[in-house]
């Protein structure tokens, strides 16, 4: 796989789907959102380390401790953002990065600009959130 790429290159639908070219521009795409997420990552726990003293105030401990939860829930939610980004970028590396699970069809391009970590097609996701609905209203 060709990892060099024109700054400016966008797949596109008229060339083979997961050629090289689409290839790299995703894992490009995946690296640089993960470089991004553990920089923020870095941000927050040096954050929260400067944040270690203690309030005399009541409302301001209680604000603190709210704030701590707020940005501990975040990382946690990054933290799984990496680990769907780590997924797509095995799937890449084995050749299945771009395929719906559960239908086998390619995901549509744009899904994949927009939801680069997306595992199923559009139609596949719509029909995985119709059953999650009635499971939850059961």
């Amino acid at each position: 796989m060709s990892d060099v790429l024109e700054k400016d290159y966008v797949p596109s639908e008229k060339e083979p789907f997961m050629n090289d070219k689409q290839l790299a521009y995703f894992k490009t795409k995946l690296l640089n959102w993960k470089d991004d997420i553990l920089r923020e990552s870095k941000e927050t726990i040096g954050h929260l380390q400067e944040e270690n003293h203690i309030l005399p105030d009541a409302a301001d401990r209680a604000s603190s401790e709210t704030d701590r939860s707020l940005e501990l829930r975040a990382r946690d939610r990054q933290r799984k953002l990496i680990s769907k980004i780590d997924s797509a970028l095995k799937r890449i590396e084995d050749g299945s990065y771009g395929y719906c699970e559960e239908t086998g069809e390619p995901i549509s391009l744009k899904r994949l600009d927009a939801r680069p970590i997306a595992t199923l097609s559009i139609e596949a996701q719509e029909r995985h959130e119709k059953r999650e609905r009635v499971y939850r209203d059961e």
